[in-house]
């Protein structure tokens, strides 16, 4: 049992997905998928590839953004407009488990591919579409990126100061949302086939995806009719819970329930808070928040962070400096957990990757993570396998034009990493996102 347990990959060892999406929601599922243990088959236009590849900055000419969403992946070139190129996705189709797609609506069955189609050729087929506004309702044919659905979500109203304009997420999350409810999705369906034998079809859209993670803001307005406003860095309805001052800098504090509270109270030498009738319940301490704030912030004012640190740390209080994104990445608990991973990637060379935040014991050894592909690095290795194509075939296709495969010695600086392909290129698929 010990051999069998070490050759696995992860609990998804076995399944196989046909990945057609592009830029990040779908590859971000699909990475999910793979480190997990799916063999994950990313079809790319031959000319150029995921429009990622062409982001900088770039390490060698490749590109970070690429590097950081296709990981555990194989990579196919091909020209999926065309007759043989479909017929090839096909043939790759009824050998894989899920179909993951983030195309408009209406394209799958133009390039005759839908659902319908799959399914003749893979009947028990998962297909997962990831589009802007979903595949039925009267913005379907819509295009939208992250931007468009932070905006349509109400998620940019609530994201700001009070006095200050609607702000965009610093993160993507309208996309990196999409890519968790697909990979949610296709999980379920897996299971869903395991007990039914059925395969079905996941219909996706990234606003209803994004407005599905407002949780109690979107139930603040629906229990009240009224909209929640932008709060900076503090909470909509707990005092004290966000941004506050320091001697030399800022830290946050997060006193979620009373116990934090009356800790915190004693660790800065004002327990006389805890008793006092306008601070005493989280009822009160909303209704008294801009006395509180105020009281505390003075507080806060007299130590440095790293002093409150330690206080705060020794009274057991919810609290954190403010790093910026490299102090994130290189803090002792994220070295220890070993969160960032390295993989040696054939032109970039070896590279540092953020890794899994998942952690699984005694079902299975963790495995070393496999570099981004270059851009059909694996197009002949799957044609022979899923597609049954001989040696011969595949030289007449990359004659045709149908399908390339990767340099066999790649140059550090060339391809579709250059800036000016990052500037002129505009693929086809670019043109049906959703």
């Amino acid at each position: 049992m010990t051999a069998l347990v070490s050759k696995r990959r992860g609990p998804l060892s076995g399944v196989r997905v046909l990945d057609l999406s592009r830029v990040l929601a779908g590859p971000l599922c699909s990475m999910i998928l793979g480190d997990l243990g799916a063999e994950v088959i990313k079809i790319e236009d031959r000319e150029g590839g995921d429009q990622t590849r062409t982001i900088p900055p770039f390490v060698n000419g490749e590109s970070h953004y690429f590097i950081a969403n296709n990981r555990n992946k194989k990579s196919v070139a091909l020209d999926a407009r065309s007759p043989e190129g479909r017929e090839l996705l096909l043939k790759i189709a009824a050998g894989c488990d899920v179909v993951l797609e983030n195309f408009r609506p209406g394209v799958m069955d133009r390039l005759g591919l839908g659902y319908e189609r799959l399914k003749e050729a893979n009947p028990d087929i998962i297909v997962c579409s990831i589009s802007g506004f979903g595949s039925t309702g009267p913005m379907c044919d819509k295009p939208s990126f992250d931007l468009v659905t932070q905006a349509l979500s109400g998620v940019m109203s609530i994201n700001g100061h009070p006095d200050g304009p609607p702000t965009k997420l610093g993160l993507p999350l309208g996309d990196i949302g999409g890519g968790l409810w697909a990979a949610i999705g296709v999980l379920a369906a897996l299971a869903e086939r395991n007990a039914t034998g059925r395969g079905c079809r996941v219909d996706l859209s990234l606003l209803e995806g994004l407005m599905g993670l407002l949780g109690y803001l979107g139930e603040m307005y629906l229990v009240t009719g009224e909209n929640p406003g932008r709060m900076g860095s503090s909470h909509h309805s707990i005092v004290p819970y966000g941004l506050v001052p320091a001697k030399d800098g800022h830290l946050v504090l997060a006193l979620h329930v009373g116990t934090f509270w009356r800790n915190f109270c004693r660790a800065i030498g004002r327990e006389d808070l805890v008793v006092d009738p306008r601070f005493r319940t989280v009822k009160d301490r909303f209704k008294n928040r801009a006395e509180l704030e105020a009281m505390i912030n003075d507080v806060m004012l007299t130590r440095t962070v790293a002093e409150w640190q330690a206080i705060l740390d020794a009274a057991d209080v919810p609290h954190g400096p403010v790093n910026n994104i490299g102090q994130a990445l290189n803090q002792d608990v994220v070295r220890a957990r070993g969160f960032i991973k390295e993989t040696r990637h054939p032109v970039a060379g070896t590279v540092r990757v953020v890794g899994s935040p998942l952690h699984f014991a005694g079902c299975y050894d963790a495995q070393p993570l496999d570099p981004p592909p270059l851009l059909g690095e694996h197009t002949r290795e799957v044609l022979q396998e899923l597609a049954g194509l001989a040696e011969a075939d595949i030289e007449r296709l990359i004659a045709s034009g149908v399908i390339s495969m990767a340099e066999a010695n790649p140059s550090p600086t060339a391809g579709p990493g250059s800036e000016t392909a990052a500037r002129d290129h505009t693929s086809a698929g670019e043109k049906e996102m959703q």
